[in-house]
């Protein structure tokens, strides 16, 4: 789950250079642009489930209001019924638009595919336009780029600079969403990221330099399901109720959406993620006549020219609930709309619109004129792992973080579209300048919520150091922060376990929550304006219900009573795992208020070492009297005694120094969990005590 760092960082061999503007457009000739159409006509390769191929809107138009329009109910019925009735895919057609960049030998051909339908994850709606951009030198013959469409503007395309001209372009389209990968390698209906010995990779995106969980990884959206990536599909609704239930689609049944392997009822329907989704496999191929690859479909070449006379693409939103978990709110609702019409969208004039990738700008403009420089790269990433129980901490006590299991989906709470990971990485691209917050869901995962602030110097990273770790459902526990619960305007929350590290950092303003995995412990850590520090102690495997902290305060108050607790839980389990019975007998602890028979803090605690009967017992006594001075420390800043607080937190300091040597001699005779844990905890002490030291609020 985690804090944001926003950093300038450039994608990797490319400066932010500020983009300039690209060349006008204009049409080619009919024949030169069937030639080119014709030319560089892909292989589609679809899933074996896929339910929407390419084809023809046309005979699902109507006039409305003066307006040729295409209804999404009538698509979806007519097709749906069409398919039924048909020995295969109705009317396959790719559509192309051909554009060249003025006083520039660079053309373009697009390639634009229709489906009635798009079921995903994250976007599922009416109508749905792919388009696959060819950049093309025709002085040369040779084809520049390919840019291959991702869901949206904000997920990175799937490019590739300079291709084999003698090669055909290949597209895996996604089940479902029919999101567009490039396939350039030797197993044609496979996607492959990264170079293979002799085999090249299907994209050439660069890689995002300053995030070292990302340096290895090229930010595209490639294909989730051929690396791997399990990313399970949901039941689009409409007026709260699958779309199949709708009386206005009565030739749709829940047999003609994606079945019921792939489909989960919401990404909140499951309590682990899931584990038995079946990989992609390749089914129906579409070709075209002059392709040299075999397919299983001939599809038809067609201008857009032929089509552009449909005004809009209709259809009431669908919406799915992203949860959110936020004090006083648990959800909101993602609304998607029907697909924009592609003459009405800029890249269909001006397709270098459609390039993600800023190398590849720079590249096509220092070849050509017409094409402008890259801007600085404006997006939010960060990579997703999946919290686990550390098998070095004793139950309920650590933390660590694994590879995530499945594929999540993110949303920034103000844009209007959910975009998918890949490779368990967030790239929300083309994000506006400002404060943003960031959500991540997975299926079966508790959601993370954080604020962003994105700037215009580069990208945002999210969570910390760039990972953002999710819990699954049945072990994850709401921690909540009440802010309101306290005079000091808190600015920042951060969150660490024992044994995992620091988990969430990020923002605070106001009441929030983060979802912890209960199998921690942790130090919560609030940040005020003026830079004071308060610590709590929150142990979620004690607690059956959520974790609320409603006096989050700051000063050392706040960071004596911490040490106090953590002292007294170390000192438990040191007790308890040894066999021990209660350390501290009056005998022991001199002065009821955790002083000597003088008054002064101090030697109660060598006295009760020394009469140790062995180096655990005489650990735990040591932790036992740190929490009793830490005490001390706390009561004294509460009632604003700042100099005998100081000396009592003095105390502390010592007394943690005779705690690293009872854990040095007593090593050997602790269980490795309980040590470690006491090592961790050591640690944190001392950090907290510093800071209580040098707080000036008290």
């Amino acid at each position: 789950m985690l804090g944001a760092l926003a950093v300038a960082a450039s994608l990797s061999g490319c400066e932010a250079l500020q983009r300039g503007d690209d060349a006008e457009t204009t049409e080619v000739d009919d024949d030169e642009a069937r030639e080119l159409a014709v030319q560089f006509a892909p292989t589609l390769y679809f899933d074996t489930d896929e339910r929407w191929f390419p084809t023809d809107p046309r005979p699902y138009a109507s006039d409305r209001d003066g307006e040729r329009v295409v209804d999404g109910f009538d698509a979806l019925n007519g097709y749906t019924e069409r398919t039924t009735a048909g020995d295969g895919p109705p009317d396959p057609r790719v559509f192309y638009n051909v554009v060249s960049y003025q006083d520039s030998p660079l053309s373009v051909v697009q390639y634009w595919f229709y489906s009635v339908f798009d079921q995903f994850t994250t976007n599922f709606h009416w109508h749905d336009w792919e388009v696959l951009h060819v950049f093309v030198d025709t002085d040369s013959g040779d084809p520049q780029l390919y840019v291959a469409s991702s869901h949206s503007t904000r997920v990175p395309n799937n490019e590739f600079l300079d291709p084999d001209p003698e090669t055909t372009p290949r597209i895996l389209s996604e089940l479902g969403s029919h999101s567009s990968a490039l396939s350039l390698n030797d197993v044609a209906d496979r996607f492959q990221r990264l170079p293979v010995e002799n085999s090249v990779a299907d994209i050439t995106n660069g890689t995002l330099e300053g995030l070292e969980s990302l340096a290895d990884t090229p930010i595209a959206y490639g294909l989730p399901r051929d690396e791997g990536g399990l990313l399970p599909f949901l039941v689009p609704e409409l007026d709260g109720k699958p779309v199949y239930e709708d009386d206005r689609l009565p030739s749709v049944s829940r047999a003609d959406l994606l079945p019921d392997t792939l489909t989960i009822r919401s990404l909140d329907a499951l309590t682990s993620p899931p584990e038995d989704l079946p990989p992609r496999s390749t089914g129906t191929t579409f070709g075209h006549a002059s392709s040299a690859e075999s397919a299983d479909v001939e599809y038809d070449l067609v201008s857009t020219a032929e089509v552009e006379d449909i005004a809009a693409f209709t259809g009431p939103q669908l919406s799915f609930e992203f949860a959110v978990p936020q004090f006083a709110e648990d959800a909101i609702a993602s609304h998607i709309s029907t697909a924009g019409t592609p003459w009405k969208q800029p890249r269909y004039e001006n397709p270098a619109a459609d390039i993600t990738d800023p190398r590849h700008r720079s590249e096509l403009a220092d070849r050509y004129d017409a094409i402008g420089q890259p801007s600085p790269v404006n997006a939010v990433l960060a990579g997703i792992s999946e919290t686990v129980t550390d098998d070095d901490a004793p139950d309920g006590a650590g933390v660590t973080t694994t590879e995530p299991t499945v594929e999540s989906v993110a949303l920034l709470e103000s844009e209007p579209t959910a975009v998918p990971t890949f490779g368990g990485v967030v790239a929300v691209t083309d994000a506006a300048e400002g404060d943003h917050r960031l959500t991540v869901n997975g299926a079966g995962l508790a959601p993370h919520s954080e604020p962003v602030s994105v700037g215009g110097e580069g990208p945002t990273v999210a969570g910390v150091e760039g990972e953002i770790p999710l819990t699954a459902r049945e072990n994850a526990t709401k921690l909540e922060v009440d802010a309101d619960g306290t005079d000091a305007e808190l600015t920042r929350l951060a969150i660490d376990d024992d044994f995992g590290g620091r988990l969430y950092d990020a923002p605070l303003s106001g009441p929030d929550a983060v979802y912890v995995h209960r199998g921690g412990a942790y130090t919560t850590e609030v940040r005020d304006s003026d830079g004071e520090v308060g610590a709590f102690r929150v142990n979620p495997a004690a607690d059956a219900s959520d974790v609320r902290i409603t006096e989050p305060n700051t000063g050392k108050a706040s960071l004596a009573t911490f040490l106090a607790d953590i002292a007294t839980e170390t000192s438990d389990d040191v007790t308890t795992a040894a066999g021990l019975e209660s350390v501290l007998t009056p005998d022991d602890t001199g002065g009821t208020d955790g002083t000597d028979a003088t008054g002064q803090d101090g030697n109660r605690t060598d006295r009760s070492a020394d009469t140790q009967t062995g180096p655990v017992e005489g650990l735990a006594r040591a932790l036992a009297a740190v929490a009793e001075a830490a005490r001390r420390a706390a009561e004294r800043a509460e009632v604003g005694d700042r100099g005998r607080a100081d000396e009592s937190l003095q105390t502390v300091s010592s007394r943690l120094d005779r705690v690293s040597s009872r854990l040095a001699e007593a090593q050997a005779d602790l269980p490795d969990s309980i040590a470690r844990a006491t090592d961790r905890r050591l640690q944190q002490a001392r950090t907290r005590t510093d800071q209580a030291l040098n707080a000036e609020k008290l």
